[in-house]
């Protein structure tokens, strides 16, 4: 994940303007216009947006429009102008990588999530947008990944109770399906934290140090994300307005509960990396004073073993002056005894040193 992804203006700009330079490829999107009521379900996908299919009808009193992808600032200005949308919250749907946050405008509410995504062990976050209003919900959400495609099939299967509620239960349905995100992109990090914590037990290396930082890194940049998410859902349950009703308060609710769950388990993981830390560089320290061990016992094994030698190596042998000048080297059997006694020693310091436990 980027320390800084945001999209921005330059500054001097005015405010809820649009127009900036797009590629091709930031300029791709698709759009999804959902009509429907419990007695019917019309859905369109187009490339662009139609304003006459968004009108509401008996049948389909309920609009749903999605758009996924990078929206153009043409498109934003036509779907601003025909559902009457903040220059501002258009802004802050086109330069995306804003903080989450709830805003109410005249009739409408403009609230911004993060879609945090796991993909090949590194953590992508996308922003996903709403606008909610009594008789339509607008989602903006970046990426190739559609999340809300669960979403229109429990609508066109009728399946649940999103086809007998109101605007405000498709909003609960589509704030609850970012938020579970959190979810699995968290599972992801449990498992390499697991595998991690036994590759430092048992083999700790420096990739291991390079995956503890990553890990570290994308938790600590995760959790500035997903954080605020937790007063987007509180302040949308403290709405005093009447765009949201007490059954669907009950949903925003066990959401709610959902962002404490994800924090939760956010921040047990990002206090074992940084304890992971710890275990790493104790583990090495261990295995460096192993080591160190394993090379004092050696030396000191060598040490009497040098003594002999040297005692051994010395010229006195042609001193025949002298009957004291080493008459042992004279013995017939001298060489086999010196190195039986240098055994010896080297077997008698190893049983010194298995009973005093320092092997």
């Amino acid at each position: 994940m980027p320390f800084f992804a945001k999209r921005y203006h330059p500054p001097g700009t005015a405010p809820g303007s649009l127009q900036q330079h797009e590629t091709p490829t930031e300029a791709a999107y698709h759009v999804r216009l959902v009509r429907y009521g419990k007695a019917a379900v019309h859905v369109s996908e187009r490339d662009d947006f139609v304003p006459a299919d968004a009108h509401a009808t008996d049948e389909t009193p309920l609009t749903w429009l999605h758009v996924q992808g990078r929206p153009s600032s043409e498109l934003l200005d036509t779907i601003g102008e025909h559902f009457d949308l903040h220059a501002l919250a258009l802004e802050d749907v086109h330069n995306s990588g804003q903080r989450p946050k709830v805003e109410e405008f005249d009739g409408q509410v403009f609230a911004v999530l993060s879609l945090p995504l796991y993909n090949d062990g590194q953590v992508e976050v996308h922003q996903a947008s709403f606008f909610f209003a009594s008789s339509y919900v607008l989602s903006f959400c970046e990426g190739p990944f559609d999340p809300f495609t669960p979403v229109l099939r429990r609508i066109q299967e009728s399946a649940g109770k999103l086809r007998g509620r109101g605007s405000d239960y498709l909003l609960y349905a589509l704030l609850d399906t970012v938020i579970d995100q959190g979810f699995p992109v968290l599972e992801a990090f449990g498992l390499q934290l697991e595998d991690l914590e036994d590759n430092i037990l048992t083999n700790a290396s420096r990739d291991t140090l390079v995956q503890i930082h990553t890990i570290k890194r994308e938790l600590i940049l995760l959790r500035r994300m997903l954080w605020p998410q937790r007063e987007v859902l509180n302040t949308l349950l403290r709405e005093e307005g009447d765009l949201i009703g007490d059954d669907t308060r009950v949903y925003l609710r066990d959401c709610y509960d959902h962002t404490i769950q994800i924090m939760d388990l956010l921040e047990t993981y990002r206090d074992m990396s940084v304890s992971m830390l710890d275990i790493y560089l104790s583990s090495i320290s261990n295995r460096m004073n192993e080591i160190m061990g394993v090379l004092t016992v050696i030396a000191t094994i060598f040490i009497p073993l040098t003594f002999i030698v040297g005692v051994y190596g010395m010229n006195f042998a042609n001193n025949s002056k002298s009957p004291w000048a080493m008459p042992e080297l004279n013995w017939y059997y001298a060489y086999p005894l010196v190195w039986l006694l240098m055994i010896g020693v080297a077997f008698g310091m190893l049983f010194y040193f298995w009973r005093k436990r320092w092997l």
